[in-house]
């Protein structure tokens, strides 16, 4: 994580005091081998119980590990040997530093516990031959959650007291597991094409190829203000898909009080000032007077 998002802005400010330590004659072998030492020293002191003398020599040991890269492009020096020399030597310190830890633990009458510094060097290692056998095959393992910047930092804080030395490496063992699995989810899909894939889904999502949700609530936001008929309007006229309800209005056939409903609707609209169309037949009180007889008969 560091790598990927604050090295720039760190070389930039590492890079002329590298060139310093370059004019003072001071090597980027030599900033490694003293860094080897300056760990060593943490983990005494770690081991003996002196966290708080500890978090300063671990500073000492993150400074020349972030100092060695700019020496040596100072000085033009930079080359496989080098980056051999530092990585290997990265792992002697991590190694030295969870020993110490354990060794603190052990003191501390911590029992099984001394094995999570153990643990926690295990995955880290881990860490290590995945990004290696990537680049070995061609693939780019770089990144991570916890890369061995974040794990200085971590480790740092678990030295500022006693009462969350445990517990701050509990959560140092989780996120190097998390780092782990991530770096070896990466490299599959890497070595499976499917980043490939994972990337084009994603720009035909940006480029609008996939309809999505937003897309209908900004489109709905564009019309908000507008009469309710000229919104209709709209959406038929750009293409918009008709409503369920209306397309099973429209498929359902008409029941017969439907047919009644809009012929008494129809007859309204024809007649506006209330007259009804004549009926015919034999209403109200004719129906009850009697028709009288022809005349001329009893």
């Amino acid at each position: 994580m560091f790598d990927g998002r604050w090295r720039n802005g760190v070389d930039r400010t590492t890079g002329p005091v590298g060139q310093a330590l370059h004019r003072h004659g001071i090597t980027a072998d030599v900033l490694t081998a003293t860094g080897l030492v300056s760990a060593t020293g943490t983990a005494i002191l770690v081991a003996s119980g002196h966290l708080h003398w500890a978090i300063l020599l671990l500073i000492v040991t993150g400074m020349h590990d972030l100092l060695d890269g700019p020496v040596a492009k100072a000085a033009g020096t930079a080359s496989v040997r080098g980056a051999f020399f530092d990585s290997v030597v990265d792992r002697i310190a991590d190694a030295v530093l969870m020993m110490g830890c354990a060794w603190f633990l052990l003191d501390q009458g911590s029992g099984h516990l001394a094995l999570l510094p153990m643990a926690i060097l295990a995955v880290t290692a881990l860490i290590s031959y995945e990004r290696a056998k990537a680049e070995s095959l061609g693939l780019s393992a770089k990144g991570g959650l916890m890369e061995r910047g974040e794990r200085m930092f971590v480790l740092g804080v678990a030295f500022l007291s006693q009462a969350i030395f445990v517990p701050v490496l509990w959560i140092l063992f989780a996120l190097v597991s998390f780092t782990a699995i991530a770096r070896f989810v990466k490299v599959w899909n890497a070595a499976s094409g499917r980043d490939e894939v994972i990337r084009r889904r994603i720009e035909a999502w940006r480029e609008g190829r996939v309809d999505s949700r937003w897309r209908a609530w900004r489109e709905g936001r564009e019309f908000a203000g507008r009469p309710r008929r000229e919104h209709a309007r709209a959406r038929t006229t750009t293409g918009a898909p008709v409503g369920r309800w209306r397309a099973r209005r429209q498929e359902t056939p008409s029941s017969r009080s439907g047919r009644t409903m809009r012929e008494r609707r129809r007859a309204a609209r024809r007649h506006p000032d209330g007259a009804t169309a004549p009926r015919t037949g034999v209403t109200g009180r004719a129906a009850g007077r009697r028709t009288p007889p022809p005349s001329g008969t009893r």
